[in-house]
C-alpha cells in the first residue's frame, strides 16, 4: 500500500515531532480533484480555529496519523493521501469512494 506524500511548503523547527499519545493542533485546507481541478472542501484557516486530535488512537483517518508524525512544529506541507489512507471505499461528503485527497497542513502545536 502506498503511503502519504509530503511536499514541504515551509520547514518546521526540526526538533519537535509528535508521538503516539500527543495532542496535536493543525491548520489545514482540504482539497479533492473534481473534473481535473482541485476544489477546496474544508478549511480550518477559514474558521480561524485549528483542528486538534490525539495521535495514535484512531481519532482521524490513517493518512493524517502518517503525515503529521513526519512533521515538526511550524512545518507546513502539501499532503497527498491515497484512498486507502483517506476515506476509502465509503467516501465522505464531496469525496467520492476510492478517491485520493490532499491537504495543505501546518503543524501548530504538540502537547
Amino acid at each position: 500500500m502506498p503511503g502519504v506524500q509530503l511536499s514541504i511548503i515551509k520547514k518546521g523547527d526540526g526538533k519537535n515531532f509528535p508521538q503516539s499519545g500527543n495532542l496535536v493542533s493543525v491548520h489545514y485546507i482540504g482539497y479533492v480533484d473534481k473534473d481535473g481541478s482541485e476544489i477546496e472542501w474544508d478549511s480550518t484557516r477559514k474558521r480561524n480555529r485549528p483542528f486538534t486530535f490525539k495521535m495514535g488512537v484512531g481519532e482521524v483517518i490513517p493518512g493524517w496519523e502518517e503525515a503529521v508524525a513526519q512533521m515538526s512544529i511550524g512545518q507546513r506541507a502539501k499532503v497527498t493521501m491515497p484512498p486507502e489512507l483517506a476515506y476509502g471505499e465509503k467516501g465522505f461528503g464531496l469525496i467520492k469512494p476510492n478517491t485520493s485527497i490532499s491537504f495543505d497542513v501546518e503543524l501548530v502545536s504538540v502537547e
